[in-house]
């Protein structure tokens, strides 16, 4: 429970700062993805709300390296969730150091906000049996945030990563930029990023599986050992 608190409290802080970010000035990036590569130079400044965010994000995934390892509970997905963070951390080391920062801003606010569904639902998933008592609202409202955290999950990182990151990152790079520096490195570290995103997806689908053939009656964490 103070995992997934601790989780929830730092990806509801990063997400909504990554709206305010692509919604509430004037970055065209969600709307326009290519435009992340519009007038980019090397050495170019980096603003500083942008550098605010790669600060604490490169922070946490440092933190969340270590955490991972030995803080946490250790799940089945644990040594892919290992990686995830060791790709990540050089995404946003490597990002803001040849000044891919705009992307970055990008792929952080897509990828943020199935943390902040997943760990809300966790910590209903735990409250719903405390002091031996059900607790029918926590009940009702995980399994309401299992629906939308699929769905999402989809939606964001199976549907919009690609359309938006992808794409920008893989022919709209080169269209702005001819023979960026680079290119192959972060575009083969954004595919591995991917397929960890479609592992993810694969116990989602086994867990809705589960529900639908009966197997399991109530929202649960598949990757748990106990479970």
């Amino acid at each position: 429970m103070p995992e997934s608190a601790w989780k929830l409290l730092f990806y509801t802080l990063s997400w909504s700062y990554g709206i305010y970010l692509l919604f509430f000035t004037d970055y065209p990036f969600f709307y326009d993805p290519p435009s992340v590569f519009y007038d980019w130079k090397k050495g170019m400044d980096v603003p500083t709300d942008i550098a605010i965010a790669y600060l604490l994000q490169c922070s946490f995934y440092g933190h969340s390296i270590y955490a991972t390892a030995y803080m946490d509970t250790w799940r089945k997905d644990s040594v892919v969730m290992l990686l995830h963070h060791v790709v990540t951390l050089t995404l946003i080391a490597f990002s803001y150091a040849f000044r891919y920062h705009n992307v970055g801003i990008l792929v952080l606010f897509l990828h943020d906000v199935n943390d902040v569904q997943l760990e809300f639902t966790k910590l209903n998933v735990y409250f719903k049996h405390r002091g031996g008592v059900y607790h029918r609202l926590n009940d009702i409202i995980s399994n309401i945030g299992c629906l939308t955290f699929s769905v999402s999950w989809f939606w964001f990182r199976l549907y919009w990563f690609p359309l938006k990151v992808l794409y920008a990152t893989c022919y709209s790079s080169l269209q702005s930029v001819p023979n960026i520096p680079f290119y192959f490195f972060f575009n083969a570290l954004l595919l591995v990023l991917t397929l960890m995103n479609i592992y993810w997806f694969l116990y989602i689908v086994l867990f809705v599986a589960k529900v639908l053939m009966g197997q399991m009656q109530e929202v649960n964490d598949v990757r748990e050992y106990d479970v």
